[in-house]
């Protein structure tokens, strides 16, 4: 075996690919530690959002001021008292525990003029319709406990449909074209963020409340266990490559 093959693995000089095996287990490490570091965060947030969901709920002025200070109320117990505007309700297409539908997002208007979105809960696909769940529609003034929920700033995603407002059908949770498309009036102020209202039986079961899932994915220890398992392979195909070269 002549100097110039020994220095050579599938045309590229031993250097070469010391060096590209390197940068490459290089990569696959720093992925793998990212996703332990993403775990800790992960972890730590889900902590933080179960803390939350404990506490106990605080009306909506106080929750008002938490907005103001923060610019995030997600999944904070509040109470609301009001009374319902059935006929703005708003529909966001949803699936519960495998069942197609929408969520009633209903105006409860305040004391002081304004209005709060609460979502209300779950109603099958052919319950669409008020008149169909009448039994539901409570009258008079009520008290509301949930979580609040922030509104989005945009649609999450490209392969999210557009909302439909014209069909009273949302696709993505855009406070502002709910509540310019509800028949209120303008003076009516909406309170920058939503309530999803807890399990608290309606009248005639629908809409079925505490419908908030709250299943962010964690998946990072998995993703950790697949770069470092990807490093370790790397590393033993380089030591059978270098060791059968050798032997040759």
């Amino acid at each position: 075996m002549t100097e110039a093959s020994e220095m050579r693995a599938g045309g590229l000089p031993s250097a070469v690919v010391v060096l590209v095996l390197a940068c490459a287990f290089a990569v696959l490490i720093a992925l793998g530690t990212w996703q332990v570091y993403r775990l800790q965060w992960k972890e730590g947030l889900l902590a933080d959002i179960d803390a939350r969901t404990q506490a106990p709920a605080v009306s909506l002025s106080e929750m008002e001021q938490r907005w103001a200070a923060e610019g995030s109320v997600e999944y904070w117990p509040v109470t609301a008292e009001g009374e319902f505007l059935h006929d703005a309700e708003r529909h966001f297409f949803a699936t519960w525990k495998g069942q197609s539908g929408f969520y009633v997002y209903t105006p409860l208007s305040l004391r002081d003029g304004r209005a709060v979105f609460v979502n209300r809960g779950f109603v099958p696909y052919d319950r669409k319709d008020e008149e169909t769940r009448a039994q539901g529609q409570v009258e008079g003034t009520v008290t509301v406990t949930g979580l609040a929920r922030d509104p989005l700033s945009e649609k999450p995603s490209f392969i999210v449909p557009e909302n439909e407002p014209d069909k009273n059908v949302f696709y993505w949770k855009d406070i502002a074209a709910m509540a310019a498309t509800a028949g209120l009036p303008e003076s009516v102020e909406i309170v920058p963020f939503f309530v999803d209202a807890n399990d608290a039986p309606n009248p005639g079961v629908l809409p079925v409340g505490g419908v908030t899932l709250i299943d962010l994915p964690n998946n990072h220890l998995q993703y950790a266990v697949t770069w470092y398992g990807l490093a370790l392979a790397l590393v033993g195909v380089a030591v059978f490559r270098f060791r059968r070269r050798r032997a040759g």
